[in-house]
C-alpha cells in the first residue's frame, strides 16, 4: 500500500493486525511507525498495553510472547519492532501473521532491506496485514515533495529557496524535514519562504551554494563561478569537492538530456524532460549555448576524473581546494 493510504486508514482509526514497513527510505516508516505509538491508544492505556522493541536485543520469541498478550483495560495493545532487519529468523514470524492476535497492532519496521517475496512470510503479509515498501526518491522528485510538504503545514516556498535546499541536502528526507522544521518554526502559515529564510535558518548562503556555483557555471560567468570557488575553498567543511561534483554531474547529464529534446521552444516539454520547474527551463537553454553535446560530455568525463582525483585515485595528491579551482577554470575554458 501507499504512505498516504495507510495513513489515511489510521487516521480514520482502521487499523490492522500487522503492519510490515520495509525498504531504502526510512522516514516513511519512521512516520507511520511514530504514528502510531501516538495516536493508537490513549495515554492511560499506554502503560500497560504499548510495547516498543529492538530487533538487536532481542529474539522471536520475544515479539511472539509480546504480541499474543492480552490487552489490559484496552481492546487493543500496540508491539512496535524497530530494527527488525535485524532478526535472523524473520521468516518464521509467518505463522504468526497467519492467524495474528485479533487485539494486536504488531508494527515490524525493517529498515534498509526487503524480505524474500517468495517465502511465506510476504505472502502472509499480503493475506492478513499491511506491507509498505518505501523505496528513496529521485532527487528530481525532491522540490515537488519539498513543496508538497510545506503545504501540508500551510506555506508556500520560492522556486529559488527549494533548489537551494535541494542541491545542499540532496534526497535525505528525514535531514530535509528537519532542515524545513527551523524555518517553519518562525513562518506564519499562508506566506513563502524566501531565499532569506533559508539562509538565515538552514545557513544556506543565498549567494554562495551549489545552485549559485553551476547557474554560474552554465553561464560561462567566471567572476561569479570563481568568486563562489573561493567561498567554498574557505568553507571546505560545508563544501566538500566530492558533493559538488556529484551536483554538477546531474547538472551536466540535464544539460546532455536538454541537446535531445526536438521541441526546445516548449517550456513545459523541457521541464518535464529535465525534471525542473519551468522557472529553471531559460538556464538550461543558456547552458546548453555555452556547452554544445560534444563539450558536456567533456565536462562529465572531467568530472570522473576529479571525483577520482579528490578520492586519492589517479595519483590525486592536490589539496581539494587547488583541485576544485582547477576543475573550475577547465570547466569554464571547455
Amino acid at each position: 500500500m501507499e504512505f498516504q493510504h495507510i495513513l489515511a486508514d489510521l487516521k480514520n482509526k482502521t487499523y490492522s493486525t500487522v503492519y510490515f514497513l520495509e525498504g531504502e527510505e526510512p522516514y516513511y516508516i519512521d512516520v507511520l511507525s511514530d504514528y502510531i505509538l501516538e495516536n493508537v491508544l490513549t495515554e492511560n492505556e499506554k502503560s500497560f498495553n504499548q510495547t516498543l522493541l529492538y530487533g538487536k536485543d532481542i529474539t522471536l520469541d520475544t515479539i511472539l510472547t509480546a504480541a499474543r498478550r492480552y490487552p489490559m483495560m484496552s481492546e487493543k495493545q500496540v508491539v512496535v519492532v524497530r530494527e527488525a532487519q535485524n532478526i535472523r529468523d524473520i521468516d518464521e514470524l509467518a505463522t504468526y501473521v497467519e492467524k495474528p492476535a485479533p487485539s494486536t497492532v504488531l508494527v515490524l519496521c525493517y529498515k534498509y532491506k526487503t524480505i524474500d517475496k517468495r517465502k511465506k512470510l510476504y505472502k502472509a503479509i499480503q493475506k492478513n496485514g499491511v506491507y509498505m515498501e518505501s523505496k528513496p526518491l529521485y532527487e528530481n522528485k525532491i522540490p515537488e515533495w519539498t513543496i508538497n510538504y510545506l503545504k501540508t503545514k500551510q506555506l508556500g516556498i520560492e522556486q529559488k529557496a527549494v533548489q537551494m535546499i535541494t542541491d545542499h541536502i540532496g534526497n535525505n528526507l528525514q535531514r530535509i524535514v528537519n532542515e524545513l522544521d527551523k524555518v517553519i518554526f518562525s513562518a506564519v502559515p499562508g506566506t513563502s519562504i524566501t531565499v532569506d529564510d533559508v539562509e538565515k535558518n538552514i545557513g544556506i548562503s543565498k549567494e554562495y551554494n551549489a545552485f549559485e556555483f553551476q547557474k554560474a557555471l552554465g553561464q560561462k560567468d567566471v567572476y561569479n563561478t570563481n568568486r563562489i570557488v573561493n567561498y567554498f575553498i574557505e568553507n571546505e567543511k560545508s563544501n566538500p569537492i566530492q558533493m559538488l561534483v556529484s551536483i554538477l554531474v546531474s547538472y551536466f547529464r540535464k544539460i546532455l538530456t536538454y541537446h535531445t529534446i526536438e521541441n526546445k521552444g516548449n517550456e513545459s516539454e523541457v521541464a518535464q524532460k529535465l525534471g525542473v520547474s519551468p522557472y529553471f527551463v531559460k538556464d538550461y537553454l543558456t547552458a546548453g549555448r555555452n556547452y554544445p553535446l560534444q563539450k558536456a560530455v567533456l565536462v562529465l568525463s572531467l568530472l570522473r576524473e576529479y571525483d577520482l582525483r579528490s578520492k586519492g585515485a589517479r595519483g590525486g595528491t592536490s589539496e581539494n581546494g587547488e583541485l576544485l579551482r582547477e576543475l573550475t577554470y577547465k570547466i569554464l575554458h571547455i
